[in-house]
Order: structure tokens, then C-alpha cells, then sequence
């Protein structure tokens, strides 16, 4: 059974949803039957290689909400993140252009170590205060999940995997998804954002039934 996760590295729900899906998929019987394929999707296409500015200040001009509001929903968001053992620093996180960071994903993806290369990126971002478009650090990051670093500048510095990522993104315009994460089964069912363990059991179940010829439904959100 296939699954394919649409999430951007800068996205905290998509690592909350990473965290929710490993269990949900730690209690599924068939879970040695199922192949997790992470699909490129970036919240803001156009955005430079940095942003400038305090991050909660970008965060109460998007939404409309003072910057003490914005501040609150970090830390509601950081003890959200607690909860699934992680540990979010956006007291220290650099905004950016995650595009370099996905074709990372797809090279590594193509050796085996996609899971392990989307965990690091995520956890470098989130904790560390790595830039995801410093493609130095791209090429340390992949280096520890085992990549060759040459490969990995190599492919950096030429426009490999760059119509990958693009592809991921058409097809999520395909599907209709809109908001991340999104996960989908066989590309018949689907559903989004950082669902419960419980919930996302629920899914990897309907998605396996679905493949013994019940009627699979469509991708929407949740």
C-alpha cells in the first residue's frame, strides 16, 4: 500500500503529523505492506532565500493578529510539539525558501533514505535553527543520513530534481490539496492535517479494505 505525505519542511504541523503517522503506523497490522513516499509542497513558493524580521511579527501580518498573539500561538504551538516529543525553537528558527531543501529529499529518497533525510531537515529546522535554502548545510545534513556530500552539492549547484518537486506540486493541485500535511492512500483516499494516532489509524485501515475492493472514496480534508 502506498502513502504519499505532501508537507513542507517549514511546516510545523506537517512534523507533528510526521510524529502522529509513525504511530498510527506503529499499530497498523500491515504496516511491513506499506511504503511512505514524502511529496514536495511549499507553503510560500516565492519566498526568499531568507526572511528578514522577527518571525512573529511576519506571523501577525499574515493573519491579522498582534504580534503578543502571535507570540501565544508559537508557545501553544511549542507545547503542542512537547507533547509528540518534540522540541520547536522559534526563538531561533530562520525562515526561508525550502525549495533546494526538498530536492534534497527527492535525492535522498531515490537512495533509500528519504524518511531519514525529511526527519533531519525537519529536526534542523525546528530545533536547530538551520536555514533550509544554506545549501552548505544541506549538504552536512544529507552527509549525516548517509548521502555523499559530492552528490549532494552536485545536485544542488545544477537544476536536478528541481522538475521533481515541481511535479509533486502539480499533482497536488491535481488532487486538490490545498493545506498540509496531506496524506493519501493509492491515490484514492485521502486526508489532511495533523490527524490524531487514532484518526490516521482509522485512514491506513479504510485505505487497506479499499485495496480488497471496498469503494475507496476521494481525497478531501479532514
Amino acid at each position: 500500500m502506498l502513502v504519499e505525505i505532501w508537507s513542507d519542511i517549514a511546516c510545523p504541523w506537517c512534523y507533528i503529523g510526521k510524529r502522529r503517522f509513525e504511530q498510527a503506523l506503529s499499530e497498523f497490522d500491515h504496516a511491513d505492506e506499506v511504503q511512505v513516499i514524502w511529496r514536495s509542497f511549499e507553503l510560500d513558493p516565492s519566498a526568499a532565500d531568507e526572511l528578514k524580521g522577527e518571525r512573529a511579527a511576519r506571523l501577525a501580518a499574515k493573519y491579522g493578529m498582534s504580534v503578543e498573539q502571535a507570540h501565544e500561538a508559537e508557545r501553544r504551538m511549542v507545547d503542542t510539539a512537547a507533547a509528540e516529543g518534540l522540541d520547536f525553537r522559534f526563538d531561533i528558527a530562520r525562515s526561508g525558501r525550502t525549495f533546494d531543501a526538498h530536492r534534497v529529499v527527492h535525492l535522498a529518497h531515490d537512495h533509500g533514505r528519504g524518511d531519514e533525510a525529511k526527519e533531519r531537515l525537519l529536526r534542523a529546522y525546528f530545533t536547530e535553527g538551520e536555514l533550509m535554502s544554506d545549501r552548505d548545510a544541506l549538504v552536512r545534513l544529507a552527509a549525516e543520513v548517509g548521502l555523499d556530500e559530492e552528490e549532494v552539492r552536485d545536485a544542488l549547484a545544477s537544476d536536478r530534481y528541481a522538475d521533481a518537486v515541481r511535479d509533486d506540486e502539480q499533482t497536488a493541485m491535481e488532487l486538490g490539496i490545498t493545506a498540509v500535511p496531506t496524506f493519501v492512500i493509492d491515490r484514492a483516499i485521502g486526508v489532511s492535517g495533523a490527524q490524531p494516532p487514532a484518526a490516521l489509524l482509522e485512514f491506513l485501515r479504510q485505505g487497506w479494505n479499499a485495496r480488497r475492493g471496498e469503494p475507496a472514496g476521494s481525497v478531501e480534508a479532514a
